[in-house]
């Protein structure tokens, strides 16, 4: 079945959500270890579905296999700047699924009026690394023992994209 990359719709939040638990419950990659509650879900991406901010998901035609969001940052001096998150359910990885989703948020950001995209990833997240050089994004430094995961520190990258 075809992978449908496409703007983020309302009703497609509970699945989103849904698929943002299943990677939060890895407790590998994102800052949490659960997703929010729907509710709070639904508040956080109704509202950038209605700002026409850069929110792009993947879907199967059933469900929603991954998200990209850039939340731009609500302070004056860094309006231009724009957070990113992005996560594939693990059956969906290594496909070029996650390249797909995160190529049409950046051209989504760009067209919003963003001029850069900043991110952190879990040093140990080899496969994200590359994908985010892979489509310019450089590293700025790294925060050492950021994390703790499954009781072990991890370091993580602070990377960036300028897009003018």
């Amino acid at each position: 079945m075809p992978i449908d990359i496409r703007p983020a719709k309302f009703e497609d939040i509970p699945s989103a959500r849904a698929c943002l638990d299943v990677v939060a419950r890895e407790q590998r990659y994102l800052a949490f270890f659960e997703a929010p509650p729907l509710e709070a879900s639904r508040s956080w991406w109704s509202a950038m579905i209605e700002k026409g901010q850069p929110f792009r998901i993947a879907h199967d035609g059933e469900r929603v296999i991954g998200w990209c969001d850039i939340t731009p940052i609500p302070r004056p001096a860094f309006a231009h700047n724009g957070v990113l998150g992005i996560g594939l359910l693990p059956e969906m990885r290594g496909r070029g699924i996650g390249r797909r989703l995160l190529s049409a948020t950046i051209d989504a950001a760009r067209r919003f009026g963003l001029e850069r995209i900043e991110l952190d990833v879990f040093a140990s997240n080899e496969r994200a690394r590359r994908l985010y050089l892979s489509l310019g994004f450089e590293v700025e430094g790294v925060r050492r023992r950021y994390a703790k995961l499954r009781g072990a520190y991890e370091d993580s990258t602070l990377m960036s994209l300028l897009l003018t």
